[in-house]
């Protein structure tokens, strides 16, 4: 047989894609500008005086957002500009708004903690960055994430309980929750395990009205591992991790099938067991009653709860709110610092500075999808659809919890509320988010070169196509 070579047209080269990284470094200087602001003004309404540590603040939120922005620079150039920035502003938001609070709370300071914190999270970003190459390195251990996840969710089974839930590990004056890294890993693994069997889940199985269910000897591992997760999750009471977990689970069944069923299912399921749990668990009742009735306490003579004073503080702020460092949220009490901190900013920056907060949740949830639209590779586009739902779980529940909109469940608003491991667990999703936008935004190169054709193929394969065609 002979063969026939002809010299196919060379393509247009790639458009060169715009690495932006200036526009990133300057937004980041904004980010470092506005917190530092912000951070000064507190302490003006606080102390009537220019907080003394102001320069130290500067620059060291300075210095840790050029760190990663370096980190940035050289392993992922072409990373999306507006990912780091955003992360830099809410957690330097965070920052002033604990230290605004501890100036109403002495001898409680979480500030100088968190800023710790929040150094380790950036550190462990820049090793992130530095390390991991390609995001589909992460897909060889799948089945090593999820075991780790497994044991990290398991272990505070065996410490003491804090504030009626067993999701913390203490020791030697340290405290940490395992559970805020789990939810990384099993992003990891539903996201390399929906990769390797998204088309069997897609168009095997049973069709029950309009749902296409899976085999059992495909969907059977997954859930077997998420419900392990979840009833480890309620075994501990963390009930806000477990609705998160049950989310992304859904969340990226849905993406990795294409079935519009399971977002009924997951809002039925997710329903019958938020009213079963509500009922049977005192702890849990007692926040729907809250729900339901926040101003409750205050009729019955025993002054307003958290939410009720958390809806006080909204109120009080109005449009344009109090100012930093003028409102009252830290009547709330324990949880002003942490689950209740998006009442302070509420109050304090009003409706106009909370609808910025959440526009820029918005922007980063919608940058990480943006970049899994980018993707070619299934494994990529789960992971980013994984860690970007994370982020948008995390914030709706907690959002909505504050606000009144949904029984409230204990979880740590990213960036913004006290807690170090969610300040850390959230600098790597920032990580993560950047290294899969860098392979995103790469350019794809074209073949090129001379075409070989045996000969009658092209005609054979004309005649494929046109047969393809016809059907």
């Amino acid at each position: 047989m002979t063969a026939t070579t002809r010299t196919a047209d060379a393509p247009p080269p790639a458009p060169r894609t715009a690495r932006r990284r200036g526009v990133e470094l300057c937004l980041l200087a904004g980010a470092v500008l506005i917190s530092v602001l912000g951070y000064t003004v507190a302490g003006l309404a606080g102390e009537h005086a220019v907080p003394s540590d102001m320069p130290r603040y500067g620059a060291g939120l300075g210095a840790l957002a050029l760190l990663a922005h370096l980190a940035v620079r050289l392993r992922a150039p072409r990373a999306d500009p507006l990912l780091l920035p955003i992360a830099v502003l809410l957690n330097g938001l965070g920052l002033v708004l604990i230290h605004r609070l501890d100036l109403a709370t002495p001898g409680e300071a979480a500030a100088p903690a968190q800023l710790v914190w929040s150094t380790l999270g950036v550190g462990l970003f820049t090793v992130v960055v530095l390390l991991i190459r390609d995001h589909r390195v992460l897909q060889r251990y799948a089945y090593l994430s999820v075991a780790a996840a497994l044991v990290l969710m398991t272990v505070p089974i065996f410490f003491p309980a804090v504030n009626g839930a067993r999701i913390w590990i203490r020791a030697a004056g340290l405290s940490f929750q395992p559970g805020e890294f789990a939810k990384i890993l099993l992003a990891v693994f539903f996201a390399a395990y929906l990769a390797a069997n998204h088309h069997t889940l897609a168009v095997t199985g049973r069709r029950i009205w309009r749902l296409q269910l899976p085999t059992g000897r495909v969907l059977g591992p997954v859930v077997a591992i998420w419900l392990i997760s979840v009833g480890v999750l309620v075994l501990e009471r963390d009930l806000g991790t477990s609705l998160l977990f049950f989310g992304l689970f859904v969340i990226m069944l849905y993406v990795a099938t294409g079935r519009t069923g399971w977002i009924a299912v997951g809002l039925t399921l997710a329903a019958a067991g938020a009213f079963a749990v509500g009922a049977l668990e005192p702890h849990v009742h007692g926040r729907v009653t809250d729900w339901l009735d926040p101003f409750g306490s205050i009729a019955a003579g025993q002054g307003p709860s958290q939410v009720a004073q958390a809806l006080f503080a909204f109120g009080a702020g109005g449009v344009l709110g109090t100012g930093l460092g003028l409102g009252h949220s830290a009547l709330i009490g324990f949880a002003a610092k942490s689950d209740f901190v998006l009442a302070t900013a509420g109050e304090e920056l009003g409706l106009a500075g909370l609808t910025a907060i959440l526009v820029l949740y918005a922007l980063l949830v919608a940058r990480g999808y943006r970049s899994a639209l980018c993707l070619r590779d299934p494994f990529g586009r789960l992971l980013a659809v994984g860690l970007a739902s994370i982020i948008a779980l995390q914030v709706f529940v907690i959002t909505g919890g504050v606000t009144g909109l949904i029984p409230l469940t204990g979880m740590a608003m990213p960036f913004l509320a006290q807690g170090g491991s969610s300040v850390v667990t959230n600098w790597i999703i920032v990580a993560l988010l950047i290294r899969v936008s860098d392979s995103a935004r790469r350019p794809h190169p074209e073949p090129t070169g001379p075409l070989v054709l045996a000969a009658g193929e092209g005609l054979a394969a004309g005649k494929g196509l046109a047969a393809g065609e016809g059907r």
